[in-house]
């Protein structure tokens, strides 16, 4: 998997094939196939779905199970060193070293990707600028705010012009404002910087909010991956209410190659024919159903999430 895409920008950023990680007391990952692009992609999942587990392996902190795994073209087992080289990393644990400066430790990380130190003074200060703490750069991690550490540990993860970031719940912790600025941010980086970033997170509107593309873990396995507009079916949609039996609509529907979903006394369907509606109204007239409602909706990823993590 490793040799023949590396380093090419038509390789995909990260690419798994029936990639299973089992612990001591759990299947963290199972049988996940995975193909991640360019851009800024999407991590979704509940607490424990298995994000964090992923992002360590495409570090190569945690060997795999079992499957193959490849990080911007390279074997992270393998390779591990060349891949941390071109990665920045930014946890979601807030616990950094209390008593030393910002604009230190974020030089210290620039030091540790291989800039030198008169480069990574620079690129340091350039990098906290970025992230709105320029004039706070010399301030010791213990003063700041939580939502200041978090831009911290964004300016290290990118001061070294990786490639590809992981952002491990960048918005933990932070109020509406400060949970803005950091997206704002990271839509910056990944569109101004060409930088590509995979967020993990389990918030579902910042995720739709910044990213191009999403894949969704449930219990370590992957049930969704593509672009917003694929799995949104590209937001057409329509909301049906009928007199009688919607299941009998919902299959007729069905039958017409239209996905279908009963929420009550309603049928979601959805479908990229830009006629949708017309299609489902000429379906429920020639059923003879009474109709009571049939409206146009914009399928969310809210709808998505709770249709395949369920």
């Amino acid at each position: 998997m490793e040799s023949v895409a590396a380093g090419t920008n038509e390789a995909p950023v990260v690419e798994a094939q029936a990639l299973t990680k089992i612990w001591p007391t759990t299947v963290a990952l199972s049988d996940a196939d995975i193909s991640i692009g360019h851009g800024i992609t999407g991590l979704l999942g509940a607490n424990g779905a298995g994000k964090t587990t992923l992002l360590g392996m495409l570090l190569g902190l945690h060997p795999r199970t079992s499957g193959e795994l490849a990080v911007l073209g390279y074997d992270p087992m393998r390779h591990g060193a060349h891949v941390r080289e071109r990665v920045g990393y930014s946890p979601e644990s807030h616990e950094l070293p209390p008593d030393v400066r910002a604009h230190d430790l974020v030089r210290h990380v620039a030091e540790i990707h291989g800039l030198p130190r008169r480069d990574a003074v620079a690129r340091s200060s350039d990098a906290l600028w970025q992230v709105g703490l320029g004039e706070e750069r010399h301030r010791p991690i213990s003063t700041m705010s939580t939502g200041q550490k978090q831009r911290v540990k964004l300016a290290q993860s990118f001061v070294h012009d990786p490639d590809l970031i992981l952002l491990d719940e960048p918005t933990d912790g932070l109020d509406p404002v400060q949970r803005d600025l950091m997206l704002n941010l990271i839509r910056r980086i990944g569109t101004e910087f060409g930088i590509d970033v995979i967020l993990s997170s389990h918030v579902l509107d910042e995720v739709e909010r910044v990213c191009d593309a999403v894949t969704i873990l449930s219990e370590g396995r992957v049930v969704a991956s593509g672009s917003l507009a694929e799995l949104r079916g590209h937001g057409e949609g329509v909301i049906v209410e009928v007199d009688s039996d919607s299941s009998a609509i919902a299959e007729a529907l069905h039958d017409r190659g239209i996905e279908t979903r009963i929420d009550g006394s309603r049928i979601i369907a959805r479908s990229t024919d830009p006629d949708l509606d017309i299609v489902v109204r000429d379906v429920i007239a020639a059923s003879g159903t009474g109709l009571r409602r049939l409206e146009r909706r914009t399928v969310s990823l809210e709808d998505v999430f709770l249709e395949v993590g369920t």
